[in-house]
């Protein structure tokens, strides 16, 4: 089923997870957990590529088994260094299993960039022009505190009304732990034309050790109050899954009550923070989500 349409019906719940780096030992893991995120009714869940590419081949074999087992899947797909023969092999791929999603994406530049990396596609917007002969529906990606490489947020909120033009019919945003960074993003947008919706982005931070991960992948700024308790209790791993767990809690409830069309939650193939979160929330995703 189509995400927009989805969108366009009520709230959405999803998760995303990525192949693991050990395909041949890790993915029935990965396949166990899937099965098990059915049971919390989650309206898609997303499988990331890689943005080399790498993980092409195991990111639709995992794409094949979301949509096998009943779960509509958000396939990403990266244009980075990939030529247009990769981009067709990989959406005859993803056509031949039954996707119908795919989040169009340029790719984390690599540090060892030259001028070749992004030949074909240089921008998420060319490789969404490219895919529009497949008739996939596209999302894309956006950033509440703004992108790494523009300037300003309003030179990205640029890019994104250009992803829009191009075929976005919703987006998902890039991880953030305040939330008026996306209160702001989404103003703004609506405030220059911008009219999908706009899906927040949440990773529950359970781990101390992730947040020097975080601020390096995304650079996504920790509130005070929230920083002061990681580093008071980041040595108690018990103490810090609570914290972690309760502060996404926090952030989702007040997402929702401020008219958030859904909620995305980066589990990093983790159930158990899935299930943590959804049973915290059962109320909420009952009577707010439509789900039973």
């Amino acid at each position: 089923m189509k995400i927009d349409k989805i969108l366009s019906e009520k709230r959405t719940l999803s998760f995303e997870v990525f192949p693991p780096k050990k395909a041949e030992t890790e993915t029935d893991k990965l396949f166990d957990t899937i099965k098990r995120l059915k049971a919390l009714c989650p309206d898609f869940i997303s499988v990331t590529y890689g943005a080399s590419g790498s993980n092409s081949r195991n990111a639709a074999e995992i794409a094949g088994y979301i949509k096998s087992v009943g779960i509509e899947p958000l396939a990403h797909l990266t244009g980075g260094p990939s030529t247009p023969a990769d981009i067709d092999a990989a959406a005859k791929r993803f056509i031949s299993l039954g996707v119908e999603n795919v989040l169009a994406l340029r790719g984390d530049r690599p540090q060892d960039f030259t001028a070749e990396y992004c030949k074909h596609f240089p921008h998420a917007t060319d490789l969404m022009g490219y895919l529009g002969k497949y008739g996939f529906t596209l999302g894309a990606a956006c950033y509440p505190e703004g992108h790494s490489e523009c300037d300003t947020l309003y030179a990205d909120l640029v890019n994104m009304k250009k992803k829009e033009e191009c075929g976005a019919k919703f987006f998902i945003t890039q991880i953030f732990y305040d939330n008026s960074y996306y209160y702001r993003l989404v103003n703004e947008a609506r405030r220059i034309g911008i009219v999908s919706p706009i899906i927040p982005g949440i990773m529950p931070l359970v781990n101390a050790k992730n947040i020097k991960n975080i601020k390096n992948m995304c650079g996504s700024a920790i509130p005070l109050e929230f920083r002061n308790m990681i580093e008071i209790y980041s040595s108690d791993a018990e103490v810090m899954k609570e914290i972690g767990l309760n502060y996404a809690v926090y952030q989702i409830i007040d997402l929702i009550a401020k008219g958030a069309p859904g909620v995305h939650l980066y589990i990093m193939n983790n159930y158990s923070t899935a299930e943590a979160i959804h049973k915290r929330l059962e109320n909420v995703f009952g009577k707010l989500f439509g789900k039973n």
